[in-house]
């Protein structure tokens, strides 16, 4: 029987990995979030491998407060970088396979065309650069280690875009967005099968770097014109340049990530970003 840990299970991933795995049949799965394992502990890392045998570690946990991280430099890098290679080591330590999960803001954001896997990496907050050193440890300690960068986050659960949105445009009569910032948009629940699949279908575990994000690019301004439609909202909304909405933290002008070779290598079938906003808030109402 497969075991798998699954850390940072109260996220948006987390909590979506929770969710897919309730339909798998003879894999034990354990969920932890920071109460039950601190991955920041190297002891308490090493305990919870060697008191279990995990086939796999599916690493959700992130600190992800992108302007907080300006100031707060040494959570964001104990999280997002230091602890990503305790695991990576106890992982390499106990035969475990590493899916760890890192972010688009490791790029500047200057490539307008899309970034592929192997593209030059040039982070422009400290986020960013965190989460970038973050993947180095995990494929330096462990050679079973996938990374996957993801962009633009949102789900069911937790903070994201999507249910800001959808909670201001019932309170107010316009909003401004920023429509100068490019991206693609990633349902959680469609990374965590992404994941599954990768582990489940039989393929070859093809270690190294990888990128998911839904299909279709867009603006921030565009999905949250997309999220009114889909909602019926009758708040308008403006475009406006990232200038006139000064950040703590530089924010990427275009962050398209390339997906090919996830597609490819796991024979990965990734939905557009219009269905899956839409599947997610008609769960949200």
């Amino acid at each position: 029987m497969k075991r798998i840990l699954v850390t940072g299970a109260n996220g948006q991933l987390g909590n979506e990995c929770r969710t897919l795995a309730e339909s798998i049949s003879n894999v034990e799965f354990v969920f932890t979030d920071v109460a039950d394992l601190s991955i920041t502990d190297s002891n308490a890392v090493e305990e919870i491998f060697s008191k279990n045998k995990f086939d796999y570690c599916i690493n959700a946990a992130a600190y992800t407060a992108v302007d907080l991280a300006e100031t707060e430099t040494a959570l964001a890098q104990l999280i997002n970088a230091t602890a990503v290679g305790y695991l990576a080591d106890a992982c390499r330590k106990n035969n475990c396979r590493l899916i760890h999960v890192s972010t688009d803001y490791v790029f500047d954001g200057t490539n307008e065309i899309g970034y592929y896997v192997d593209d030059a990496t040039s982070p422009i907050n400290v986020y960013g650069a965190t989460k970038l050193e973050g993947e180095k440890l995990a494929l330096l300690l462990n050679t079973e280690t996938i990374v996957i960068r993801t962009s633009w986050v949102y789900s069911f659960h937790g903070k994201n875009f999507v249910k800001t949105m959808m909670k201001l445009m019932q309170e107010r009569e316009s909003l401004n967005v920023v429509a100068d910032q490019i991206g693609k948009p990633t349902y959680a629940a469609d990374l965590a099968s992404a994941i599954f699949q990768i582990i489940f279908s039989g393929k070859e575990f093809v270690a190294g770097m990888y990128h998911f994000a839904n299909q279709g690019v867009i603006s921030w301004y565009d999905f949250a014109v997309a999220i009114k439609e889909i909602g019926g909202y009758n708040c308008t909304i403006n475009p406006i340049a990232s200038s006139e909405y000064p950040t703590p933290a530089k924010r990427p002008n275009y962050s398209i990530l390339n997906t090919n070779k996830i597609e490819h290598t796991f024979n990965i079938q990734i939905p557009y970003w219009k269905d899956s906003l839409q599947k997610c808030m008609e769960l949200l109402r």
